[in-house]
């Protein structure tokens, strides 16, 4: 990122590591428990968020010199509502069984804590650009712990990734199911999402601390 100041870098780099909005500002955990049990399903979403805050960030940024102290809340989620709207209708046109599969969840984008609270704390009060990559920064946090609790969700608890059978068919016993090895079918209940996202904030805050410690 050397085209980016070491402050403006610091947006993008924080919330990746610590100042997750998951791990470490516990937001957004109802769609990290929601729709992680397929890969694909938490990489549309992580997606459809970046589209939503790292726009939204600047429209609000934008706008924020001219919007009203006591309506800004509902002028925020006219805003998120439609950029939610336009993902719905695109995902739709293109990419119409995983719409279904997602269904409610990109309608709740609108009230994803993370997004409303980066309008709130930081796009009202700094400029587009910053506020682009704050919210690309946070939309970035949020899809790293999403695809890593999808990606092991999916692989254990269905064999597959993306789709793609990567351990062995179940059927035929090829691969590792020659061995005896069966799909974990509790990781695709809504309990396992909790416990893998519990045990990722674990490791985060453990490793903030150990760095606190050190200096």
């Amino acid at each position: 990122m050397k085209f980016l100041s070491k402050k403006d870098a610091k947006l993008i780099t924080d919330p990746l590591t610590d100042n997750n909005p998951i791990t470490i500002q516990v937001l957004g955990i109802c769609s990290a428990l929601a729709i992680t049990a397929e890969l694909k399903a938490s990489i549309v979403m992580s997606v459809s968020v970046l589209f939503v805050l790292g726009l939204g960030n600047v429209v609000i940024s934008l706008m924020r010199n001219i919007i009203p102290s006591k309506i800004r809340i509902i002028v925020q989620l006219i805003v998120v509502a439609t950029l939610v709207i336009i993902v719905d209708l695109v995902l739709k046109a293109f990419a119409y069984e995983l719409s279904k599969t997602l269904s409610v969840f990109v309608g709740l984008i609108i009230t994803n804590c993370i997004i409303m609270g980066r309008f709130e704390a930081f796009a009202l009060g700094n400029g587009p650009w910053k506020s682009f990559l704050d919210g690309v920064g946070n939309s970035l946090g949020y899809a790293v712990i999403l695809i890593i609790v999808g990606f092991f969700r999916e692989l254990l608890g269905s064999g597959t990734l993306l789709g793609i059978k990567v351990l062995g068919d179940p059927i035929e016993k090829t691969g590792l199911y020659a061995f005896g090895y069966e799909n974990n079918g509790f990781m695709l209940l809504s309990p396992m999402a909790l416990i893998v996202v519990g045990l990722i904030i674990w490791v985060q805050r453990s490793r903030n601390q150990a760095l606190i410690e050190e200096n």
